[in-house]
């Protein structure tokens, strides 16, 4: 399995397009929140805290997470290397695990870079580093477990077709409707009683609990479960593909 994740890592540095994803990232990130005006904006907003980022990111991350996964499967399949991989004293579950962390570490790296955020807003508040660490840091942690999602379902979608673009596609697809469709959908229901429970069948709703600060074990629990469930489907998928 370590193996795996040392191929993924590898693989994807080893491609111009790798680094092109991540400069994107950045510089998406970058416009958004400095340079672009509009909601997402830090300077114009008046306060010191990064709530507006914790906001932005999700989103970029609908894209940032399948464009990386996109490849895990696809192209095994298009290369006809998958069935070399299965043949090895490997299980398929051990696969499957081993692209999903490479996929993981991948998009923590791409945070990484992000910390100089919290510091250059620190910097900009009229008292020095006069921001809630707590709600950062719960931020940070929400983000980790719905990237650990994302990637689970880019994974599973790159499962499915040796074409890279169809895995993209399904992957952001996948991950949209299940941060914000459920989140669309409770505004067609009157009581309000029940759009928050349709609300809660979203990650939307347990990404911003976490983000909160407040570790609920209800929230972890949801994110566990969908990534558990899609590295399972996409288990259950290379084994059809490979029969």
């Amino acid at each position: 399995m370590i193996a795996i994740l040392k191929k993924e890592i590898l693989s994807f540095f080893n491609s111009p397009i790798g680094y092109l994803i991540f400069i994107l990232f950045f510089v998406l990130n970058g416009l958004f929140l400095w340079v672009f005006k509009g909601d997402f904006n830090l300077l114009d907003y008046g306060f010191a805290d990064l709530s507006l980022f914790f906001l932005l990111i999700p989103w970029i991350f609908l894209f940032l997470i399948p464009a990386i996964t996109m490849k895990s499967f696809s192209e095994e399949l298009k290369m006809g290397t998958l069935e070399l991989l299965l043949i090895k004293p490997i299980s398929t579950k051990a696969i499957v695990i081993g692209k999903f962390l490479g996929a993981l570490l991948l998009v923590v790296l791409a945070l990484l870079p992000t910390i100089v955020y919290v510091l250059a807003i620190g910097a900009l508040g009229s008292v020095s580093n006069n921001y809630d660490m707590g709600m950062v840091l719960g931020s940070y942690f929400g983000l980790f477990f719905l990237a650990a999602m994302y990637c689970a379902i880019g994974v599973f979608a790159s499962s499915l077709s040796s074409s890279q673009i169809f895995a993209f596609i399904l992957g952001a697809l996948l991950c949209f409707v299940l941060f914000y469709g459920f989140q669309g959908l409770a505004t067609l229901a009157e009581d309000g009683a029940i759009q928050l429970q349709i609300q809660n069948l979203g990650a939307q709703a347990h990404f911003k609990s976490i983000a909160r600060g407040i570790i609920d074990t209800r929230d972890l629990i949801y994110f566990l479960s969908i990534t558990v469930f899609f590295l399972f489907m996409a288990s259950i998928s290379i084994k059809k593909s490979n029969s």
